[in-house]
């Protein structure tokens, strides 16, 4: 790629993440090289990323977290996570090793406080050139949305959650 893009995917509806991964799938079809960081879910053996990882040989998947959904003030482990997280989110974009990096989760990892906000904008001010970024999660942070080239914002009309339906096994997890 010539020029790569901040994209953001943010708001209160559904399928931020699975944006997300169909944007990953278009990429390593075409054979560019994804690195996909999952914040927070902590469990990358499960579900799409582990068809990812047996399709495809230029994706590399690193999740991250406790597999415990945070309430309350996150745990040290959650904080060790994280930044183990930040720590190949850095790498991944500084290296040019690959030409999309997809940060999953990350403004809830920020809102969460277990990742700093400014870590974030120096690595958006220092990506490279060619580097597709992107962010994903509730609550993207001003700072962030201004930084970035696109900014999708899913908003809920209706969702059948609020009639009780729990997360199904191959829709939403």
């Amino acid at each position: 790629m010539n020029k790569g893009y901040v994209q953001i995917y943010t708001g209160n509806g559904k399928c931020k993440t699975t944006a997300s991964i169909g944007l990953a799938v278009r990429a390593l079809s075409r054979g560019l090289r994804v690195c996909l960081i999952q914040f927070i879910k902590g469990n990358e053996a499960e579900g799409e990323c582990a068809l990812l990882k047996e399709t495809f040989d230029n994706i590399k998947v690193i999740s991250t977290g406790t597999q415990n959904f945070i309430f309350g003030a996150p745990s040290t482990d959650e904080f060790k996570e994280a930044e183990r997280g930040l720590n190949a989110a850095k790498e991944a974009v500084a290296s040019n090793g690959y030409d999309l990096v997809i940060l999953d989760e990350i403004n809830v990892a920020i809102d969460l406080g277990i990742i700093q906000l400014d870590e974030i904008v120096k690595m958006i001010k220092n990506k490279p050139d060619t580097v597709e970024l992107v962010l994903t999660g509730r609550g993207a942070k001003d700072e962030l949305i201004e930084l970035a080239d696109l900014v999708t914002e899913m908003k809920p009309i209706k969702h059948y959650f609020d009639k009780g339906v729990k997360a199904r096994v191959g829709i939403e997890k």
